[in-house]
C-alpha cells in the first residue's frame, strides 16, 4: 500500500457499487475528480443514483476493470471470486472499502466517525445537518440515505463525518480525531464470537482516537466525554417531552444549561442521538444555537421510522430495525402513535444473526398481537435451519410465517384508518413494503 492511494492513483473501480457505503465512496471520489466506475449484480436504488451523477454501472458480473487502477471491494466477496481473481491476474491494486475509507480521512484536516450497534446512520446524518446550519466545510459518508445529502455529500475538506462500520472489524482501519460509541451491544457474533470481544473492539477504536465521545455507564474502561439521560453524564437531556412521537428536551452540560432543542424525527432513543451530535459539534466549536437549529432541520433518513404511505386507509411505517433492541424502540415508537391495531411484519437479517440472538428475538416478538415474520434476507450466508425465518415464526406464538408480497397483503387485509402497518428489517422488505403499499 502506498503513502496514501488516493494522491497516488486517479482511476477506481468499485465491485459492489451499489452498497450504500460503496456508492457514497464512488460519490465523494467522483466530486474530488477521480474517474469512478464499478459494477453489481443487479439494479437498485443507489445504482441509479450513481448513474444520474455520471458514474458508469455494469450489471452482472462483469470485470470491467482494464481501464482502472485501483479495484475496490465489499467484505461480502470471498478471495475466490472470480472479479478479485482476475483482478490479481492483472496486478490491480486491490482495497477494501473498509481500508479505502481509512485512506479516505487522511484528506482531511479532521475526521469524525460514529459507531456503535445502533442509530449511527441516524447520529452522522444529525452532525452532518449541524455541520451544514453552521456553515462549515465538510464532507459525510453516511450509511443510508439522508433526505437531504443522500449517503455522500461533499462540500469542504475540513472535516470528514462518516458511519464507522463494526463488520469485520472495519472500524479499527480509522483513526478519528473524534470517535463517537453510541453504545455496544451483542451483533455480529459470526465475526466477534462473543459480545465481550465486541466490548474490545470498540474500546480498541475508542483508544485509536484523540478523543471519544460515548453513552454513559457503556464502556466504563474508556476514557472521554460523555452523554445520556443519566444526569451525571457531561452531556444529558432534562424536560423531555412527546409532541405526537417527536421529542423536545432541555440539552445540559455539566450544570450549564444549553439550551432547548426540537427534533423533526420520532423517537426517544433520538434524543441521545441528538446528544452525542451536540458533545461533537461543541467539541468543534460550533455554538449552542446553531447546533439546536441544526438538529431542528434535521428530516431523517430513509428507513428510519420512514412513513412510506397508506394500505386500507393504516399508516405503513418502515424501519430498519433487524436486531431485537432495535425492534423494542421501533414498537415503543409505533405503539405511542397508533390510535388503533398495530400490525408488524419483521423479516430477519441473516442466519447467524437470528441464531445467535434466538432468545432475545423470541421474547421481543412475543409481545406484538399482529405479527408476521418473514422469509430471511441471507445477504452473504448459506441457508441455516436453526435461524431461519420460519423457525423463528414456529417459536413466537401468534405470529404467521410469510414468504411472497401476497401473504403480506393477506396479513394487513384487514388494516384500517388509525392503524399502523410497521415493515422492520435491512433487507429487501423495504422493496417488497413499498410495492404491497
Amino acid at each position: 500500500m502506498t503513502e496514501n492511494i488516493l494522491t497516488e492513483f486517479d482511476s477506481f473501480f468499485f465491485l459492489g457499487i451499489g452498497g450504500v457505503s460503496m456508492s457514497a465512496l464512488a460519490k465523494i471520489l467522483r466530486k474530488s475528480g477521480k474517474k469512478v466506475a464499478g459494477c453489481d449484480r443487479c439494479e437498485g436504488e443507489y445504482t441509479q443514483s450513481l448513474k444520474s451523477v455520471g458514474i458508469n454501472v455494469t450489471i452482472g458480473n462483469v470485470c470491467a476493470f482494464d481501464n482502472f487502477e485501483v479495484v475496490v471491494y465489499t467484505d461480502a466477496l470471498a478471495d475466490s471470486n472470480p472479479s478479485i481473481i482476475a483482478a490479481r491476474r492483472q496486478k490491480k491494486v486491490l482495497i477494501s472499502r473498509g481500508k479505502l475509507l481509512s485512506e479516505l480521512c487522511k484528506n482531511y484536516n479532521k475526521t469524525i466517525a460514529v459507531a456503535g450497534c445502533h442509530g449511527k446512520t441516524t447520529c452522522t446524518a444529525m452532525i452532518a445537518h449541524v455541520f451544514s446550519y453552521a456553515g462549515s466545510n465538510f464532507t459525510s459518508h453516511i450509511g443510508g440515505d439522508d433526505l437531504t445529502f443522500t449517503n455522500g455529500y461533499a462540500c469542504g475538506n475540513d472535516y470528514l463525518i462518516t458511519e464507522a462500520c463494526e463488520y469485520k472489524k472495519n472500524f479499527l482501519y480509522l483513526k478519528p480525531d473524534i470517535a463517537v460509541i453510541l453504545n455496544s451491544d451483542a451483533d455480529h457474533l459470526d465475526c466477534y464470537g462473543t459480545e465481550e470481544n465486541l466490548k474490545k473492539a470498540y474500546l480498541q477504536f475508542a483508544g485509536s482516537a484523540a478523543k471519544t465521545i460515548k453513552l454513559y455507564g457503556d464502556l466504563s474502561e474508556a476514557d472521554g466525554v460523555t452523554f445520556g439521560f443519566d444526569d451525571r453524564a457531561d452531556y444529558y437531556a432534562k424536560s423531555i417531552r412527546s409532541e405526537h412521537g417527536k421529542f423536545t428536551f432541555r440539552a445540559i452540560k455539566g450544570e450549564k444549561e444549553l439550551g432547548r432543542v426540537k427534533l423533526s424525527v420520532y423517537g426517544k432513543h433520538n434524543v441521545l442521538n441528538a446528544l452525542a451530535a451536540i458533545a461533537v459539534a461543541e467539541s468543534c466549536g460550533i455554538d449552542f444555537e446553531k447546533i439546536s437549529a441544526g438538529l431542528s432541520q434535521f428530516k431523517g433518513v430513509k428507513r428510519r421510522f420512514e412513513e412510506i404511505g397508506s394500505y386500507n386507509g393504516a399508516t405503513c411505517i418502515a424501519d430498519y430495525a433487524h436486531h431485537p433492541n432495535e425492534i423494542k424502540a421501533a414498537l415503543k415508537t409505533a405503539r405511542m402513535l397508533t390510535t388503533g391495531e398495530l400490525y408488524v411484519v419483521f423479516q430477519p437479517h441473516t442466519y447467524s444473526r437470528t441464531k445467535d440472538l434466538f432468545r432475545e428475538f423470541m421474547l421481543t416478538l412475543s409481545a406484538v398481537k399482529r405479527l408476521m415474520i418473514y422469509k430471511t434476507f441471507a445477504a452473504r450466508e448459506y441457508y441455516d435451519d436453526a435461524g431461519s425465518a420460519l423457525t423463528l415464526s414456529n417459536a413466537v406464538k401468534r405470529s404467521v410465517y410469510g414468504d411472497c408480497e401476497i401473504d403480506i397483503e393477506r396479513f394487513i387485509a384487514n388494516a384500517k384508518s388509525g392503524d399502523i402497518v410497521l415493515f422492520l428489517g435491512a433487507g429487501d422488505i423495504y422493496e417488497i413494503a413499498k410495492t404491497v403499499v
